[in-house]
């Protein structure tokens, strides 16, 4: 555990104890003496919502800078920005217990039953009253053991596996013409841009047999319920956006959405990643699910009774590291999360690090790849010492209770950025004194979107304890969505191969993700690991074949190589992955020494899937 603050005047000086009055005076000094376009949050989906809040409120309603991004970016930013093309907002239209309903789970780009194990219990119960389970992965993982039929699919290629899907719904006449009248807008052109496909290239680009997907299509028209769920795999990809795009196409088509046990289900990797994109958390949002437009910012001035509100879109995560680059950040505040450890190239990240004259790391713990490259950190509470609310991947919201008291000199985030507000003359902004006050001012704000979708100003903190609230419950009643018109739109995407490609030098594809025992770094977890029964936290999946080609073996030492970098690992031979493909896990603190940083033109989020490599014995 971090426990006190530390300071030091600059990274080759050791850190040495401070005083919260001094590690702080140093903050608001620099903050106040500094452009605020050259100032950024990095915030994390481990904040609560009322840390989240302030922390936002803090950067883009006083400071000025819409430099306040969440380590949601890396995760769920390409899921965001297809439903507010789609739907018209940030809204997930189903819930976990959907499930119980469904006659059909699509599972494409997710290992949740190692990532999303509570969801996965629930397909489990529900398998046995008869829900078919289909899972497409370039792996044959813990999720395609359980599922009825599994899809050996080619990395990169799921645009074209959804296109062959709706191309095939088109012609055979099984889309739901009623819906689509009705609901849809800009079915006619998405028509056309499918019917112009070949349906046999759309197959073999998919690397699947007819025969598979054939099984899994009629599996599809003979479903009345069909859910489909998603994550990394599809959007951490430079066509993250596309990919979100045209899986969620399927279900405009079918109707296959509004009604129990139907609709797209994005998994969201952290534990409060949507509260954090319901405050603001991300920098391409003001505030309570309102964009950047004039009337907005105008809104949120008189909320907040502030003139210095932020009027613009601000630096993405990996366009801070970017800015950095170009030395043009003074001041970078991490909370809750490690960018040196996860974001993508990290001898580029590394250095633009440097580069900056004050890095100040918000964390619960000791030892992340982060701190090296910070001159202040500072203590906070983590889950089980603070109090609060997050929300869950379907919209529901709970109440976070303390079971021990804060330890050392650690405080909630909330109250650490409020301090910093005080100290910088918006004391009354900043005059919090309990999470609930925090959660009262946010349900509060909430009011302010037109749409009313996200209704926390339904809720109640104190109810909270024994009852969650969902939000949203009824938003898109008598299928009227959350754009202008009311009718979803349906967008044409085709797989433009925006991802690096293998060659000669590099002629594998590497792909990254979760395992079972541990979450995300391993933080808490991988302390304890040699007590436990556990998959390791480094390796690479290798075929059998490409492993025997080159002289492998189950065990030896690697070195897997990008134009990037070098990460040396142990080698894992198995059957359960396609040819011409590795794996590494996420909690191998080096693999973003490999990673590219293409981001998604829409949404900013890194391409973590894609990179080019080579592998050979040590």
């Amino acid at each position: 555990r971090l426990l006190w603050p530390q300071t030091r005047p600059n990274l080759s000086m050791p850190f040495v104890k401070s005083s919260w009055d001094e590690a702080l005076g140093l903050i608001v000094k620099a903050l106040a003496n500094t452009d605020p376009k050259r100032v950024g949050f990095y915030l994390s989906g481990q904040m609560s919502t009322e840390d989240y809040y302030v922390a936002n409120k803090l950067g883009k309603g006083f400071l000025g800078t819409a430099n306040v991004d969440t380590n949601s970016r890396t995760c769920m930013a390409s899921a965001v920005m297809a439903y507010k093309k789609t739907l018209g907002a940030d809204y997930v239209p189903v819930r976990m217990e959907d499930i119980e309903k469904a006659d059909l789970l699509f599972v494409v780009g997710a290992n949740p039953a190692e990532a999303h194990v509570v969801f996965w219990r629930r397909v489990q119960k529900a398998r046995k009253r008869g829900l078919k389970v289909v899972v497409a992965d370039p792996r044959f993982t813990d999720t395609a053991q359980g599922a009825d039929l599994y899809l050996p699919l080619r990395p990169n290629s799921d645009i074209d596996l959804f296109n062959l899907i709706a191309l095939r719904l088109i012609r055979q006449n099984r889309v739901n013409r009623t819906f689509i009248a009705r609901h849809v807008q800009g079915y006619e052109d998405y028509r056309r841009g499918i019917l112009a496909l070949d349906e046999r290239a759309l197959l073999a680009q998919t690397g699947l047999d007819e025969t598979a997907f054939e099984a899994f299509f009629n599996l599809l028209i003979q479903s009345h319920n069909f859910i489909s769920a998603w994550t990394m795999g599809l959007n951490q990809s430079a066509q993250g956006t596309d990919k979100n795009l045209a899986l969620l196409a399927l279900h405009l088509l079918t109707g296959t959405i509004n009604r129990p046990g139907n609709g797209p289900l994005s998994l969201t990797g952290q534990p409060n990643a949507m509260g954090g994109r319901e405050v603001g958390g991300l920098a391409t949002t003001l505030a309570a699910h309102l964009d950047f437009t004039p009337e907005n910012v105008a809104k949120v001035s008189r909320f907040w009774r502030s003139d210095r509100v932020a009027a613009q879109p601000g630096l993405t995560a990996f366009e801070m590291i970017e800015s950095a680059e170009r030395g043009e950040m003074d001041v970078l505040i991490v909370c809750h999360t490690d960018p040196v450890y996860h974001l993508p190239n990290r001898n580029r990240v590394e250095k633009a690090m440097r580069k900056i004259p004050l890095v100040v790391e918000i964390n619960a713990y000791e030892g992340s790849e982060t701190a090296p490259f910070a001159h202040i950190r500072l203590p906070a509470a983590p889950w089980g010492e603070k109090e609060g609310t997050q929300t869950n991947l379907d919209r529901t919201v709970s109440r976070l209770r303390p079971l021990y008291p804060y330890s050392g000199k650690a405080r909630a985030d909330w109250e650490i950025f409020a301090d910093i507000g005080r100290r910088l003359g918006f004391e009354e902004a900043f005059a919090f004194r309990s999470a609930k006050e925090v959660f009262d001012e946010y349900r509060t704000m909430t009011r302010l979107s037109p749409r009313k979708h996200l209704n926390l100003f339904a809720s109640n903190y104190d109810t909270l304890n024994e009852r969650p609230f969902v939000w949203g419950e009824g938003a898109l009643a008598n299928n009227r969505f959350l754009t202008p018109t009311g009718k979803a739109h349906i967008h044409f995407v085709t797989n433009r191969h925006l991802s690096e490609m293998p060659d000669d030098t590099y002629p594998f594809i590497l792909l990254t993700g979760r395992t079972r025992d541990q979450w995300h770094s391993g933080t808490k977890t991988a302390a304890i690991q040699r007590l436990l029964q556990h998959k390791p936290l480094t390796f690479v999946e290798i075929h059998t074949e490409d492993a025997k080609r080159l002289g492998i073996q189950e065990g030896d030492q690697v070195d897997v190589t990008s134009r990037r970098g070098r990460v040396t690992t142990i080698a894992k031979v198995t059957e359960h992955i396609r040819r011409g493909v590795l794996f590494m896990p996420v909690t191998d603190r080096h693999v973003n020494y490999l990673t590219h940083d293409l981001l998604d033109a829409d949404a900013k989020e890194p391409d973590y899937n894609h990179a080019a490599v080579a592998i050979r014995k040590v």
